[in-house]
């Protein structure tokens, strides 16, 4: 199983996906197609606002992007409370070597 953004390898619960070792959370994916696509052209959006602001020198306008950026990634379900019911620990940004998943990613090679 592989991230939509890429080739990312995805835990085999399907909560993250690994970028040079460490754990990034997956969108929820109990969202309707309609409202994940609308999240991620948001989050788009907003990701090049921030760029555009940063070269602009605009800190102000920067600020408001990254909130907007912020707001995205948590209804997408990639930041925040985590989207899965059955309480267990939430890994996001930790390497995957230091979780329950070291040895899954170990074997990946």
């Amino acid at each position: 199983m592989t991230a939509s953004a890429g080739s990312h390898p995805v835990t085999p619960d399907g909560r993250y996906f690994v970028v040079r070792g460490r754990l990034w959370r997956m969108a929820n994916p109990a969202l309707a197609p309609e409202e994940r696509h609308r999240l991620v052209r948001d989050l788009m959006i907003a990701r090049l606002t921030v760029r555009d602001a940063r070269n602009d020198q605009d800190e102000p306008s920067e600020k408001i992007a990254h909130t907007a950026v912020d707001v995205a990634k948590r209804a997408l379900g990639e930041r925040g409370p985590a989207w899965w019911g059955d309480d267990a620990p939430d890994y996001n940004r930790h390497m995957a070597r230091n979780t329950p998943y070291a040895d899954w990613f170990a074997d990946l090679g």
